[in-house]
């Protein structure tokens, strides 16, 4: 029977080098304080033996775990992972976040907290404990959460705020919720449509109130009704199926909707559809999701394109100067929204091809 390699260690490293295993951490972990010539010698012996540096090794020093932390909605999470409707947040979101930190010889740890549950302070509290990560990243609606926040902020451990603008401790990150509904809206507009109407997602979540912010000034800059025209869900399908229900049979019914979510705009064609109504001839959907089963929708969906990797990535990038010391940026950190333009929108009246 073969035996098996022995793994190669921080200990064969020193002693390969001839230096002590503070030496080889220091290497390891980027320190400042290596001279030029220690560092290609303890490289050198690492790229001979193969050595890959554990989380272990790293955390010799005391100073840093070379972890980062994400938090995502249980609830939610879990829904989307069970119903298999494409929504693809937290693939991009790990998408990013992973790149970037084994661009900087990190790790990241995902995790799912239910934020509306008494126990929140104490499952947190013992999540930190086990993993005592470098930084923590936050997405709606934890990121706005005062249990979380203050809890972070009292332990001194650096933490980002996805969707969040609020004032307080933490770095605040958006992606131009509000202006990318504006832009949509106001692509709409230059298409002609007058009676173009919003379905929003929860109140707990800061980006629906941004998104129909957006939607309000675009309509108001062209002069045109909102009166009757903004219905509320809750980002999944079914509650689309009755926002889109609500407008579309309302005797001046709109002309083109914008749905905060691709579950409800996906729920909006259906409606549409179910109702005689020809796509986009009679009415223009735009998606606030570019996930992978927009792409496929007949006729394909125009979407805003919410950048999740890019976010979380300078999310990443953010919390790795602050551990190194460096001052957060002072207003929100804004990785803008694209609208990608595709079949389901066409100019108001337009006649089919």
């Amino acid at each position: 029977m073969a035996r098996r390699r022995q793994a190669v260690t921080i200990k064969h490293v020193a002693a390969d080098a001839g230096v002590s295993l503070q030496t080889v951490s220091r290497v390891i972990n980027k320190e400042p304080n290596v001279r030029p010539e220690m560092q290609e010698r303890v490289q050198a012996s690492i790229d001979r033996l193969g050595y890959v540096p554990s989380i272990a090794a790293q955390r010799m020093s005391g100073s840093r775990s070379y972890l980062i932390l994400a938090l995502n909605d249980r609830d939610r999470t879990i829904a989307d992972w069970r119903e298999r409707q494409g929504a693809d947040w937290v693939d991009q979101m790990l998408l990013g976040g992973m790149l970037k930190c084994a661009e900087h010889g990190y790790r990241l740890m995902f995790e799912l907290v239910d934020t509306h549950s008494d126990h929140i302070r104490r499952e947190l509290a013992a999540t930190i404990a086990a993993l005592q990560p470098d930084g923590v990243i936050l997405t709606p609606p934890h990121s706005e959460n005062p249990l979380i926040t203050g809890m972070l902020a009292e332990q001194k451990i650096p933490f980002a705020r996805i969707g969040s603008a609020q004032e307080g401790p933490g770095i605040a990150l958006t992606m131009d919720d509000e202006g990318a509904a504006r832009s949509a809206t106001e692509r709409l507009i230059e298409l002609g449509h007058k009676r173009i109407a919003m379905i929003a997602g929860p109140a707990d979540y800061s980006v629906s109130g941004w998104r129909v912010d957006g939607w309000k000034k675009a309509m108001a800059g062209a002069d045109l009704p909102i009166d009757d025209l903004c219905e509320a869900g809750d980002f999944g399908f079914d509650s689309g199926l009755v926002a889109a229900k609500a407008l579309l049979s309302r005797e001046d019914r709109p002309s083109a909707i914008i749905a905060s979510s691709g579950p409800m705009a996906l729920a909006t064609m259906q409606v549409a559809r179910e109702m005689g109504l020809s796509l986009p001839t009679d009415l223009s959907i735009i998606s606030f999701d570019n996930t992978p089963l927009v792409r496929f929708t007949h006729p394909t969906m125009t979407a805003v394109d919410q950048p999740i990797a890019a976010v979380t990535s300078r999310a990443v990038e953010l919390l790795i100067e602050a551990q190194k010391g460096e001052k957060p940026p002072a207003q929100p950190v804004v990785v803008p929204a694209t609208l990608v333009e595709r079949d389901s929108t066409a100019a108001s009246g337009a006649s089919p091809a």
